[in-house]
């Protein structure tokens, strides 16, 4: 081969050098610059050549961007830019190989490329061997790399899919159209509204069965259950499981759960009470009042459902609560009248309010009907009322109670007259329909509390023994068959169990302000709440424990009133007073 003249190169190096338009590189008209797979095409190829070569450079022109860049003699040049640099290693080897076939054309052929500065990157890779093979690869590595950077920064190649297409048909091979996209999308939203499944990847420990994960999950408290609720849907709807909540509940204040672990709201998910209990175990609540009357009264009143009844004078009103529970619809849905005094108190049973008012009658109303009856039953006021599996009892201020029967054709016919020997303030019959208790006032008998035989109307037993004059009962309640609850005059709460004693009480709780508790009630478990004379103060206690655990006056020194009854329900507690019903929501906050 004969070797080029000495100028050659140096005339190679100046063209590579000059800046200024992109004319195509001449070629000889035979195309034979080197032989083929070398430099540059052989021979006939010139033509193929020249066209591939005025491609690139329109292409060139029509991007925005401008780069620099020369060929040499025959089809080995350099390019540069800011993005589709090729590798170093390549980018010398093709420059050397150009400068080389440049050299071997001979002095003058070399001429000046123009194009943009990706376009000289790709020249510099295809000039190096000369084959179409070469030039794809590159190609791909380059638009491999622009695709990596459209999907890092989330950026929209779908507005003009024509001329992006046009442009960089490998690239769209890889990424998704606007259809595949909204198709995507769909199917997440569809997958977000269906059940969660359970995780197919995962610790072994959830492929288990559930019945086995739910008894490991047993075993969990009410933090841990919370955190595990966190993970994934599916283990949030697992978690959710009333089985898991329902030790938890039992263990809680106010939970609807009894001591024997009966469930009282089946229909209230068990996760939603154990909330709601933790805002009565600490105290939070937002206190309303639903009523308000112009003249003082001593209301009593009764829940049923979503219904409220209250005593207002010698009326009963019965009240629809609204959905919240936390406010009563003003047109009461029922008035009951019969009374010519006060109503001092009533209950609810066999769907009928049996009243004892203040003019020594008792009165009968069917919810659900006009029905009414009235009768005389003592001789002074009737002070309480009890009504149990068809029987009434009664207790009044003249010293006696009475057994009545609640059959249609024998109202008004005294079965049994007991003699107690002080005045009567509350009464209570047993679950088991066999006796029934009496709270008198402890002035003309040393025990207050007195349990009688329901059939027989013969004393059965007394509960204490050491009772100070006057500690009368002013509330009795039973909790099961042989447990009851009893508060009064004395500023005490009495635990009594018949089984083990009835000289001495199992447990007691001392009001700390010395106040005289007209009321209680408790959930059947650990929640007791009492109403104490000043202040309308309500007191909430943990029977496993001996303070008291949160207290809530609801009025002020002016308007100083006893709470003469209360009712609580898994999230709202109402208390009557001298003249407003006031509520407390435990459910929000």
């Amino acid at each position: 081969m004969v070797s080029p003249p000495p100028g050659a190169a140096a005339a190679a190096a100046r063209a590579r050098l000059r800046v200024g338009p992109a004319p195509r590189p001449l070629m000889g008209s035979q195309g034979r610059w080197g032989p083929p797979g070398n430099g540059g095409p052989g021979e006939g190829e010139g033509g193929e050549a020249r066209k591939l070569q005025e491609g690139r450079v329109a292409r060139g022109k029509r991007r925005k961007g401008k780069g620099k860049g020369k060929a040499g003699a025959g089809q080995g040049g350099r390019g540069s830019g800011a993005e589709g640099q090729p590798e170093p290693q390549k980018t010398t080897e093709a420059a050397g190989l150009g400068a080389e076939a440049g050299a071997r054309a001979g002095p003058g052929a070399g001429r000046e490329g123009g194009g943009s500065v990706e376009e000289g990157a790709r020249r510099i890779a295809r000039g190096a061997e000369g084959s179409t093979g070469a030039g794809k690869e590159a190609k791909g590595r380059d638009d491999g790399k622009k695709e990596a950077w459209r999907v890092r920064t989330g950026r929209r190649e779908d507005a003009r899919p024509g001329r992006a297409q046009g442009r960089r048909g490998q690239a769209w091979g890889r990424i998704a159209g606007p259809g595949v996209a909204m198709a995507a999308a769909a199917e997440e939203e569809a997958a977000t509204r269906e059940p969660a499944g359970r995780p197919a990847a995962g610790p072994a420990l959830w492929r288990l069965p559930e019945e086995l994960l739910l008894l490991i999950c047993s075993y969990l408290d009410m933090q841990a259950l919370g955190r595990l609720a966190q993970v994934c849907r599916w283990l949030r709807r697992f978690t959710s499981c009333d089985l898991l909540w329902r030790r938890i509940a039992r263990a809680s204040l106010n939970s609807g759960f009894t001591r024997l672990g009966t469930d009282l709201m089946p229909s209230v998910p068990v996760k939603e009470r154990v909330k709601v209990s933790q805002n009565w175990k600490l105290g939070h609540c937002r206190e309303g009042i639903l009523l308000k009357w112009r003249c003082s009264q001593m209301p009593w009143m009764q829940l049923e459902g979503d219904s409220l009844y209250i005593s207002q004078a010698n009326f009963i009103l019965a009240y629809q609560f609204r959905p919240d529970g936390a406010s009563l619809n003003r047109r009461p849905l029922g008035v009951f009248a019969g009374h010519d005094e006060d109503v001092c108190h009533f209950v609810l049973a066999n769907s009928h309010i049996i009243s004892a008012g203040g003019d020594g009658k008792i009165g009968i109303h069917k919810i659900h009907s006009t029905f009414t009856v009235k009768y005389s039953a003592h001789e002074q006021e009737v002070n309480c009322v009890d009504c149990k599996g068809g029987i009434i009892v009664s207790g009044s201020r003249d010293r006696t109670a009475k057994v009545w029967p609640l059959a249609s054709g024998r109202l008004g016919q005294c079965l049994h007259t007991i003699q107690t020997e002080d005045r009567v303030w509350s009464i209570a019959i047993s679950p088991l329909l066999s006796s029934f208790v009496t709270g008198t006032a402890c002035c003309g008998h040393f025990s207050p509390l007195r349990i009688w035989d329901l059939n027989s109307g013969q004393l059965m037993t007394h509960l204490g023994s050491d009772f100070p004059p006057g500690a009368g009962v002013l509330d009795v309640m039973y909790e099961s068959p042989f447990t009851l609850l009893s508060c009064g005059y004395d500023t005490y709460v009495r635990y009594w169990d018949l089984r083990t004693s009835v000289r001495k009480c199992v447990m007691e709780w001392e009001e700390p302000h010395d106040s005289t508790l007209y009321c209680l009630q408790t959930d059947g478990n650990h929640l007791l709440a009492t109403g104490s004379s000043y202040y309308g103060v309500v007191r909430l206690w943990d029977r496993r424990q001996r303070a008291c655990l949160h207290a809530f006056p609801l009025t002020s020194t002016p308007l100083s009133s006893p709470v003469y009854c209360l009712r609580f329900t898994t999230k709202h507690l109402y208390a009557a007073l001298s003249y407003n019903l006031h509520v407390l929501d435990f459910q929000n906050p």
